[in-house]
């Protein structure tokens, strides 16, 4: 699985001009599912957003994660992260999961993260989305399981 992790003072996921998940200082994450990901890959890349340390501590250094700061968390299912890049002008899928084998295991993501974690919002798979979001610093991260 692939992640792109933002620092955010808010951010917001818009379906058919309605707010459908909406967090203040946080975590946006935008997810990708690969072809051989499993259901551990989606329980290792949630361990690693909420315990990845990406907040100021009083130094000012970057020490404190998610779950120590109580922050926030927002995750999007976005399948063009999964894309190959490497040639030409048009993006390809073929390392991306099939439609649904990735809506099963957002959807698994989703349940792990609600269990896990009090201050969870998600956009929906397979929809038309709208994200608004101020990226505080900016700080931005790839992760990937």
């Amino acid at each position: 699985m692939i992640t792109i992790i933002q620092r955010v003072a808010t951010a917001k996921v818009t379906i058919d001009n309605q707010d459908t998940g909406k967090i203040d200082t946080g975590i946006m994450a935008l997810v990708a599912v690969e072809k051989n990901d499993t259901q551990k890959d989606a329980e290792r890349l949630l361990e690693r957003i909420l315990n990845y340390r990406i907040f100021a501590d009083d130094n000012d250094r970057m020490n404190l994660s998610l779950r120590d700061i109580n922050g926030g968390l927002l995750l999007v299912p976005q399948f063009t992260l999964a894309a190959d890049t490497q040639k030409g002008n048009r993006p390809g899928f073929s390392s991306a999961a099939a439609p649904e084998k990735g809506r099963q295991l957002f959807e698994y993501l989703e349940h792990k993260a609600k269990t896990t974690y009090p201050k969870v919002e998600f956009g929906r798979f397979g929809a038309d989305m709208q994200i608004s979001l101020v990226n505080d610093g900016p700080v931005t991260f790839m992760l990937k399981t």
